[in-house]
């Protein structure tokens, strides 16, 4: 299938460049390539890179930790579990560890109760054994 351009534009580059430092290179560009397959997930790419990572991951004000810190809170508390898994990557490239996102689940077990909790657990610890064995 042929790959569509996406609009390159202002929005699009700064949301493609944040997503890119915190996503890691190769994984970023492999789905950059696979969403421009479709002009649906072409055209949802191009959105949230202009209204998701440019309007608000690079804005001022927090710092990427600690918008990871929220952004994984209300996924898990959410229990929109494959997006989680995405951003418990991107939250350790931003600097959390392993122990904090174990407090952040303990947390968002007592606000949003244990059952999520417990997939947000389960989403860390799928992500933990790909990252395991990808370090060998």
């Amino acid at each position: 299938m042929a790959k569509l351009p996406y609009d390159e534009n202002e929005g699009f580059k700064t949301g493609r460049d944040v997503w890119f430092e915190m996503r890691g290179h190769a994984a970023a560009q492999k789905a950059l390539d696979q969403a421009a397959e479709h002009d649906m997930t072409r055209d949802l790419r191009q959105f949230l890179f202009e209204h998701c990572f440019a309007a608000v991951w690079a804005r001022p004000g927090l710092e990427r930790a600690t918008r990871s810190v929220i952004t994984i809170s209300v996924l898990a508390a959410l229990g929109r579990s494959e997006e989680l898994k995405s951003h418990i990557r991107m939250g350790l490239n931003n600097g959390l560890t392993r122990d904090q996102l174990k407090e952040l689940f303990l947390h968002v077990g007592v606000y949003a109760g244990a059952p999520s909790a417990v997939a947000a657990v389960r989403a860390a610890m799928e992500e933990f054994e790909v990252l395991d064995k990808a370090k060998g």
